[in-house]
């Protein structure tokens, strides 16, 4: 396999565990990085730009990342929140008094953050079109009847984040959510992430699709447990209906979607430019900062944590941030952060000022713990744990 990039000394496991992920784990393209203490260590890439091509991606290749957006939009509500722009025990209707709606008036922004606003379906799905519109979907959540009492259970809104989100962002700030990542966050760090691509960046990005993992050792099939297999199978389960809150499912290649400012799932970036911005949260890179130590305090702090309605199994919550857990582990107890389904992780860890990201154009099943990135994530470790 031929991988390009480069790794420091200490680091050489990563690059051993991403050859693997294509000669062992079915990876077609991808690309990780690593940073530490705010200083690129690891920086590898390999396969091909599409997941159905034969061009080899290039050191400049970005894909769709799905829901490790989310992690990036999570550090715009809590920017404003360290810039006092937001109070995150207001009610979200305090800024937004359209969504108070249908018994909600009670949802205060961290419940809308840690998924705890209960408006994870729609009555009526939106199509790609409404989705990307700007303005069918925020209608549709704010006039949402509740699925359970706001604030008091979880349940992972997949695609409602996107206009939960993007919607609480322009009426506080005037500016789409889209926008503001670019001048506050990826512009200042010279990071390669987008929620809506530019027409000009559109060559640089990659065709993304389902691929089949192959076998575990010895030919067993990974199967899921029997509830959640139940759960993704019904029609009509809280869990089939929070997916499929865009019917029918959006084409991720289409340059339309990709342009959408999505924020629950169609934002693009490179390995790179996923791993600086987290870097960014912890303390200097190349003399810029996103977090304050105070809110790198919130980002880590659990909001939700149990059974989750949506993904029926237990997960951990922050402020937007996926905390480390059975179901999506990080690297340690404190990271906070969030996978894309189908592949890609970013994420930060205070502790050992390890900053990650991992980037793939080959979606294979799964939700949290896509196999590929945690060999990745631990060989990290075990270099993170080597003596000095």
């Amino acid at each position: 396999m031929d991988v390009q990039g480069s790794v420091d000394p200490g680091y050489e496991a990563v690059k051993d565990a991403f050859v693997r992920n294509f000669t062992h784990r079915g990876d077609p393209g991808a690309a990780v990085a690593v940073y530490r203490d705010g200083r690129k260590v690891v920086d590898l890439w390999g396969g091909t730009k599409d997941v159905d091509g034969t061009a080899p991606w290039a050191v400049d290749t970005a894909q769709i990342v799905r829901s490790a957006t989310k992690g990036v939009a999570a550090a715009v509500p809590l920017l404003l929140h360290q810039r006092g722009q937001l109070d995150l025990d207001a009610p979200v209707a305090a800024y937004w008094p359209e969504f108070k709606a249908a018994g909600k008036d009670r949802t205060l922004v961290r419940h809308l953050l840690s998924h705890r606003a209960a408006v994870p379906a729609l009555d009526r799905p939106l199509t790609p079109a409404e989705a990307a519109d700007g303005e069918s979907g925020p209608a549709a959540v704010a006039a949402q009847s509740p699925f359970w009492e706001p604030g008091t259970g979880h349940g992972y809104h997949a695609q409602t984040y996107s206009w939960l989100l993007a919607e609480l962002v322009r009426r506080v700030t005037g500016r789409t959510i889209g926008r503001w990542v670019a001048e506050e966050i990826a512009r200042p760090l010279g990071a390669d992430l987008w929620i809506g691509l530019p027409a000009e960046e559109a060559g640089r990005v990659g065709r993304v699709g389902p691929v089949e993992a192959p076998r575990a050792a010895g030919g067993i099939t990974l199967r899921p447990k029997p509830a959640v297999a139940a759960a993704y199978a019904d029609p009509d389960s809280l869990t089939r209906r929070a997916f499929g809150a865009i019917d029918p499912l959006p084409d991720e290649n289409d340059p339309g979607y990709r342009a959408a400012e999505l924020p629950a799932s169609a934002g693009i970036s490179t390995a790179r430019g996923l791993a600086r911005f987290y870097a960014a949260t912890l303390g200097d890179v190349d003399g810029k900062r996103l977090f304050a130590p105070a809110t790198v305090a919130l980002a880590r702090t659990e909001e939700s944590a149990g059974p989750d309605r949506v993904l029926v199994v237990n997960t951990r919550f922050g402020l937007g941030f996926m905390l480390h857990g059975p179901a999506s582990p990080l690297l340690g107890p404190g990271s906070f952060g969030h996978p894309g389904r189908g592949g890609s992780l970013g994420f930060a860890d205070p502790e050992s000022g390890v900053a990650f990201g991992y980037v793939t154009n080959g979606h294979q099943k799964g939700v949290t713990a896509d196999p590929r990135a945690q060999a990745l994530v631990r060989a990290v470790r075990t270099a993170v744990d080597a003596p000095a």
